[in-house]
Order: structure tokens, then sequence, then C-alpha cells
């Protein structure tokens, strides 16, 4: 595993530029492999052969969860990065193979811990990301072992069955398909009030 130092400027280039949420992304990724015990794998190898043993849950899309993505090696086009829009500066972390999952939650009291070492800094950005290369974990994170069933059908590498909707002819994959009546429908033809875009035509 690089150092956190190099794990920073990879963050800082693969981002384009470096703050507070990365920092604390680096930070929470790293104790989250040191909890499972797989710091001592070079996990953030794309080509590692430990890369299938690690699924990552990030709640939230800003830029920690980028820096996540870097050091665990886990991404979205590998099925090993779940992301769960709940606006939480958290991360799971689970071992497949040790059955074992650690959820961290980055403290909002961090950021006053941030204020109080640093107040000749203006700038409330600069005191953050000062501060969170610093602050000892405790201060930062709260952590919590817990389970994470996944199903066969969600793990990295498992080859899901496709159907064409019924309705639009759009293929779909990994079951993500609702069954109405003798139809099988794509989530966007099954909940069109559920759809983030709208048709030009509509």
């Amino acid at each position: 595993m690089e150092s956190f130092d190099e794990l920073l400027r990879k963050a800082e280039v693969a981002h384009g530029h470096l703050c507070a949420g990365q920092i604390l992304g680096v930070r929470m990724a790293l104790l989250g492999l040191e909890r499972l015990g797989l710091d001592q794998f070079a996990v953030s190898d794309p080509r590692g052969a430990e890369r299938k043993r690690l699924v990552t849950y990030v709640e939230i899309d800003r830029c920690a969860t980028d820096a996540i993505g870097l050091v665990t090696g886990c991404r979205l086009g590998r099925r090993s990065l779940k992301f769960r829009d709940w606006g939480k500066m958290a991360a799971t972390f689970v071992d497949l193979a040790a059955g074992r999952a650690i959820r961290i939650v980055a403290l909002d009291s961090s950021r006053e811990a941030a204020r109080r070492l640093y107040p000749q800094m203006e700038s409330e950005s600069l005191r953050q990301k000062q501060a969170y290369r610093e602050l000892p974990p405790e201060d930062l994170f709260r952590e919590q072992w817990v389970r994470v069933p996944i199903a066969s059908t969600d793990l990295p590498g498992t080859r899901g069955e496709r159907v064409i909707c019924t309705r639009c002819s759009e293929g779909v994959n990994f079951g993500r398909f609702s069954q109405i009546g003798d139809e099988k429908l794509c989530s966007s033809c099954a909940q069109p009030e559920l759809r983030y875009w709208e048709s030009e035509s509509e």
C-alpha cells in the first residue's frame, strides 16, 4: 500500500484538486482497510489478486467518494463500489472472504476541532485540510461493525440475466426489471414517475 502522502497526491490528480473531502476519503478508506486487516494488500492495484475481495458502499456523491474508490480500488464498473444516495459522509467496507464489514462515518464535530486547532487560519478549508491530516481517527470518525448481506447477483464479476423491456425495447441487466402481468419492464417503464429524465416528446 502506498503512503498516505502518495495516496493524497494520486487522489488530487484523479479528482482535479485536493480538498478536505479528499483527505477525509483517503483516511476513511485507509482506516476501513486497516480494521479489516486488508491494509497489507495492494488493494488499490486494479490488477491485484485481492480486488474481488472488497466491496465498498458509499453514501454520498461528494469528493470523499473519489478518494475512497482510489484507495480501495473499488469501482462502479467492477460492481465493487456501491452507491447509496443518503447524503452522509460515510462508507462501509466489506471483506467478502472473511464475511466482515465496518461502517465508518465522518464526525461533524471534526469541523469544530479544526477551528479550535487552527484559529489563526482564516480559511475554513485550510483549517479542515490541516486538521483532517492530523486528528486521530477517533476525533474524525465513528466506527461500527455491521453485517452486509450481499446477494450473489450483486457480487463483483457476476454475469446476470439480461432481458429486453417489453415497452421500450432497451436491455436490462442483473434482474433489474419488474414482471407486470406478462410484461418484463425496465424501471423507467414500470415506474415512469421515478425517471430522472423527461422525453422531449412528452
